[in-house]
């Protein structure tokens, strides 16, 4: 049985540095070397990416980006793409955390290196997280700078009066009655982002509407390619 090899050198002019080490490891680890993100996509024939949207709670950010990883997964672009949505993190790998400002701070370093993993296999990450803190999504956008990987930042933006219009779950009307504690926009802040990538106006803009707005920023960066599966596998168009 045949196999593939790798190239001996990068396909891309772009190196992939290894990340670097944790800031305090145990001193019987080494970092292993793996298989460098473009050589994976030069196999795979697509670049792994993060979209990371970030605004209020019932600001639209899950259903925005449960739509778009179905639209990337679907023809025409026929691409590996997978959601990592705060609520759903929280019944597992964040279980532990709660809300004040450490453990906040904690679950944005924890998905970061989670979406870096995802984008670094090739795989479009969309996380959709509140993700308050202008620090701290500065922190997840160098983490993936450093490993030579796409960072894109998506604010979906509604007021705290349109979210609390909306308010699906009932959390606003919890917070405010103190039920709820250090909840953002009421009880604990949210800082706009200043540079967001794509400015999603959530009063403004539909689901559909969004979902075009990111595709057409990733296509406008040649971040996307279109394609269509025959036998064989995906041939470009």
């Amino acid at each position: 049985m045949s196999t593939t090899t790798p190239p001996t050198t990068d396909p891309t002019s772009t190196p992939n540095p290894p990340p670097p080490p944790p800031t305090n490891p145990p001193n019987n680890l080494t970092w292993s070397p793996t298989l460098t993100h473009p050589h994976r996509s030069h196999l795979l024939n697509h670049k792994g990416l993060t979209l990371w949207l970030t605004g209020l709670s019932a600001s639209g950010k899950s259903t925005i980006a449960s739509a778009l990883e179905l639209a990337l997964l679907s023809p025409p672009h026929h691409l590996p793409a997978y959601r990592l949505d705060g609520d759903n993190i929280r019944h597992g790998l964040n279980a532990d955390l709660g809300f004040s400002p450490a453990d906040r701070v904690e679950n944005i370093r924890r998905i970061a290196h989670v979406a870096a993993l995802f984008a670094d296999s090739c795989t479009i990450a969309i996380t959709s997280f509140i993700s308050p803190y202008r620090a701290d999504r500065e922190i997840a956008r160098t983490l993936h700078r450093e490993r030579g990987l796409e960072f894109v930042e998506c604010w979906v933006d509604v007021s705290v009066e349109e979210a609390e219009r909306r308010d699906p779950k009932g959390l606003y009307k919890k917070a405010r009655k103190g039920e709820i504690q250090e909840f953002t926009g009421v009880s604990a802040p949210y800082e706009e982002p200043e540079n967001a990538e794509v400015h999603i106006r959530g009063a403004e803009t539909s689901v559909e509407g969004a979902v075009e707005q990111i595709v057409a920023f990733l296509e406008g960066r040649g971040l996307l390619r279109k394609g269509e599966v025959q036998e064989g596998g995906l041939v470009e168009m």
